[in-house]
């Protein structure tokens, strides 16, 4: 299978959006604070536990607009947290979750139509077949239930 790596949200964006940096809709993150149910830190890759601060804020993952950059809600946690290393193993929470939508993207940052599919929790990573395709130039973990950005998945 082709090497490839988990990419979380980067930590110098993590870090402004804490400051209170507008996020993708020119608005300051949400600040609340965690119930424990379904709070996933984009940065960390793990879940928010329950009372602890978290933010959220619409989240662009892409350089520009355009129509095919999506923009979504995302959580953070509150306070700094280390970022999910850039590795081949998929992030622990993705298993505790059902469903993931993953998508390819062109290096034009669009869509590349016929990649999307919902994968099993478990099989995030079976989203490294998408990469063999030479026009693909990365892949998209989102939530099959919001469309939620998780995390990005690159050739190692």
């Amino acid at each position: 299978m082709l090497p490839i790596k988990f990419v979380s949200l980067p930590t110098g964006e993590m870090l402004a959006f804490q400051a209170g940096a507008a996020d993708a809709n020119g608005q300051p993150p949400e600040p609340h604070i965690s119930d424990g149910d379904g709070v996933p830190c984009r940065h960390c890759q793990a879940d928010v536990a329950k009372g602890e601060p978290y933010l959220i804020l619409a989240y662009r993952p892409f350089p520009r607009p355009q129509p095919y950059a999506e923009t979504g809600p995302v959580f953070l946690h509150a306070a700094p947290c280390p970022r999910y290393p850039l590795t081949d193993s998929t992030p622990t929470m993705f298993h505790a979750r059902e469903r993931f939508l993953v998508k390819g993207y062109g290096r034009d940052d669009r869509i590349v139509y016929g990649t999307g599919r919902i994968v099993a929790s478990a099989d995030a990573a079976a989203a490294a077949e998408t990469l063999q395709r030479p026009d693909i130039a990365y892949v998209h973990v989102r939530s099959a239930l919001n469309n939620c950005f998780q995390c990005r998945i690159e050739r190692a």
